[in-house]
């Protein structure tokens, strides 16, 4: 390690707070009576409702969403036996994967005993206090025993992740591996290097799942696992071959499985031809692998090769399933976690893996494009569809075995997990419904951009639009199969391709000649401009009524879009101006700011029509409008050019919508604060916290949207032109697929909100 990276790891667990975890209410204590409730006298109640019924503690406690990380730092990480103490920022680790992945509490336990029986008896006593067991960096063989006896004496799940973590993982990328040699499970002929802890669980998971028994040969550091050899516990003696085999190599011929979970370089070049055909090599020791996978490649490149690194593709990590097991099991209240759930997670994994991988992967992995094959047999530990994909399985699992105490909807546990890992969901739910099923088409004018498509693929999936492509066919075929789209061109998806359609381009430059001759735009220009510029494309295909609506954009700066746009499409009718509104989804709720992008400095009559416009989109999230008219002024404290202009709006405002919730000029903390505006007018007609700010210019609007994104890691939606007589919106560089999504999904409902 070098001496950077050991500097800024020590920096990291001890600044700016000593380790990685803290604990925090879940309920507000500001007020005698709060103390009350919180413990005496107010916290007998939940404690004899819990007496009398055991199972009141997941209603009035935490327990339900509590997990103990436990170990007795006997074998932590690659640093073997360096006791509790040394073992806790690994368990503390753990305890932040567990939150930052599936929203599971943890307390880490770290046991002073190398003793089996007192560490047994020591878990078995904390029962009351958690909702499941997670063993970790415990040592073979004690590891086995000690699993298996708190399985018994213990009513919660109980898991040690060490081996059955690792094996859900490989057991993921074997199931895909083979799909993609054309091999079967029950065929393959498995040969380990290892036969510890992981080791087993692995191969016991996969002979659950279909392999067979006697296709199986253990090897350890002292050989093959055979028959005549003395000392060995039972889950190792089931897999003792009847053989006169000594050594790996005597036994690698015709493997098709080489897993192997011991030491660095066991697997030697010079044995890779004894493999068999389309051979898998999941080579897990870590950090440095029993071979690396650029070896494997020189000699058998027809291999399929798994490690435990990150910088190689197909990474076997067990934090692709802990979270979600307990995530799961937590949700139906299992009493175990058994081998149904097990395999259930492992084939969400691997299905996990088939699809397309999520946009949010590729940023993760700096846009490397992630598709299902050699390289891709495995998803990474970022995709954000994993908890609603694994925890919905095991729950099932665990409701079909009988170890589930309770019953869920699993469709809609499906929606809530997904609807917690994108907080945008929440704000956008009743937009997607007004938009599902309506078939309105809207076209995409960048629809060779890579977000675009996979945006459009979720489209689809969702039944949201149906969608129209400016895009060459040429381009758009070679694009397709490299980001594992599933959608059809020319038949889920329509093209216009600039270099062959011209039957509907040639129409569109007469249309666009007509329009856009007397707004500066040279005659000879024109076609050029219909076949060249996207944004032009979309917008006369909108103009023309060939789509509903358009999204443009995306690549390039945005005022140059908006200057197409509105030679294009019209305003309504009476508008003076064209504004912006975009959203931000923070943990207190939404918050919309209006003008974002467009009017520099409006006048008192713009920031009135403005606020009207931003109001009725608002409304269309299912949200009751709150508006406030901010300034650096609060409530006539200041008489200077800017809070007059608010000022004077407010009256504007009132007088057009004399029922919408609005107030100011105010300080942005009077607008967030109720409390704070009883103090300063008491007579606001603002109820709660403002959802919709008006700023007095462009600066102000931009910069306080851009700083509260950046600073909140917040979700944004937009921005959303307003006024304009057709839906158009403009996508900005940054835009991710979700937002496109979002975009699409507002412009869709938009049209069927008009009609």
């Amino acid at each position: 390690m070098d001496d950077t990276l050991y500097r800024a790891a020590l920096d990291y667990h001890r600044y700016p707070k000593p380790g990685k975890l803290s604990i925090e209410p879940t309920k507000r204590m500001v007020n005698q009576r709060d103390l009350a409730l919180a413990y005496s006298p107010g916290v007998a109640i939940p404690c004899t409702e819990i007496a009398a019924d055991p199972d009141k503690a997941l209603e009035y406690t935490a327990r339900g969403n509590l997990v103990a990380v436990i170990s007795n730092g006997t074998a932590v990480l690659g640093l073997g036996a360096i006791g509790a103490l040394a073992s806790k920022p690994v368990m503390e680790g753990k305890a932040v994967l567990f939150k930052k992945f599936a929203d599971i509490d943890v307390f880490d336990i770290e046991v002073d005993t190398t003793d089996p029986q007192k560490f047994i008896d020591a878990v078995a006593l904390l029962e009351p206090t958690f909702g499941g067991i997670n063993l970790e960096d415990i040592k073979a063989p004690e590891c086995f025993f000690i699993e298996a006896e708190l399985k018994k004496r213990m009513n919660i799940p109980v898991f040690h992740d060490d081996q059955h973590g690792t094996a859900i993982v490989v057991a993921a990328g074997v199931r895909n591996a083979l799909v993609l040699q054309g091999k079967e499970l029950s065929e393959v002929k498995l040969v380990t290097s290892g036969a510890g802890a992981a080791a087993l669980a692995c191969v016991d998971l996969l002979v659950s799942m279909g392999l067979r028994i006697e296709n199986v040969t253990l090897t350890d550091k002292d050989g093959v696992i055979h028959s005549g050899r003395e000392g060995m516990a039972p889950n190792m003696a089931r897999y003792a071959r009847e053989t006169n085999a000594r050594t790996l190599p005597e036994v690698l011929p015709g493997a098709n499985v080489f897993l192997g979970l011991s030491a660095p370089g066991v697997l030697k070049p010079e044995w890779l031809p004894l493999l068999a055909e389309k051979p898998l090599i999941f080579a897990l020791a870590n950090p440095e692998p029993e071979i690396r996978p650029e070896v494997v490649r020189e000699q058998r490149p027809d291999a399929i090769v798994a490690t435990g690194r990150s910088d190689y593709p197909n990474q076997v990590n067990n934090v692709l399933c802990f979270p979600y097991i307990f995530r799961g099991a937590l949700d139906v209240g299992a009493t175990a976690i058994n081998e149904e759930m097990k395999a259930a997670a492992a084939e969400a994994i691997a299905s996990l893996a088939r699809l397309p991988a999520h946009e949010s992967v590729a940023q993760a992995y700096g846009g490397r494009r992630l598709t299902f094959g050699a390289e891709y047999i495995i998803p990474t530990p970022f995709d954000p569809r994993l908890i609603s994909e694994i925890a919905p399985a095991v729950a099932k699992a665990a409701m079909d075995s009988g170890v589930a105490r309770k019953t869920i909807d699993l469709d809609a546990y499906r929606r809530s997990l997904a609807e917690q890992n994108l907080r945008s969901t929440h704000l956008m739910m009743p937009v997607f419904e007004a938009a599902r099923g309506t078939n309105k088409r809207v076209v995409y004018a960048e629809g060779e951009d890579e977000r675009v498509l996979r945006a459009i693929q979720d489209v689809l999936d969702e039944g949201l639009a149906k969608p129209t492509i400016v895009g060459r066919r040429r381009i758009l075929s070679k694009l397709m199969p490299e980001l594992g789209l599933r959608f059809a061109l020319d038949r889920d998806v329509e093209v216009i391709d600039p270099e062959t359609d011209h039957e509907i381009l040639r129409p569109l430059v007469e249309a666009y000649r007509e329009i856009a001759a007397r707004k500066g735009v040279p005659s000879q220009e024109i076609p050029r401009h219909v076949y060249r510029r996207p944004t032009v494309t979309a917008a006369m295909l909108l103009r023309t009524g060939r789509v509903d609506a358009a999204l443009v954009g995306g690549k390039s700066e945005y005022w140059s879009q908006i200057e197409h746009i509105l030679r294009i499409i019209d305003p309504l009718p009476g508008l003076q101006r064209v504004y912006a509104l975009s959203g931000l989804i923070l943990d207190a709720g939404a918050l919309f700011i209006t003008d974002t992008h467009l009017v520099p400095d409006p006048t008192p009559e713009q920031i009135a029509e403005m606020t009207v416009l931003a109001a009725s989109h608002v409304a269309q999230f299912g949200l009751t409008p709150r508006v406030a008219l901010l300034s650096h002024s609060n409530f006539g404290s200041s008489h200077s050019p800017s809070a007059r202009k608010m000022r004077a709006a407010f009256k504007l405002v009132k007088q057009q919508a004399p029922d919408l919730q609005v107030d100011g000029e105010m300080h942005a903390d009077a607008a967030l604060s109720q409390r704070l505006r009883e103090t300063l007018v008491g007579d606001s007609p603002l109820e709660g916290p403002a959802n919709l700010l008006v700023m007095p210019n462009l600066d102000a609007a931009n910069i306080t949207l851009t700083a509260l994104a950046a600073s909140s890691s917040s979700p944004t939606v937009g921005p959303m032109l307003m006024g304009l007589s057709k839906p158009i919106h403009v996508l900005t560089p940054g835009v991710t697929a979700r937002g496109i999504l979002n975009l699409t999904t507002i412009a869709a409902a938009e049209v069927a909100h008009r009609q």
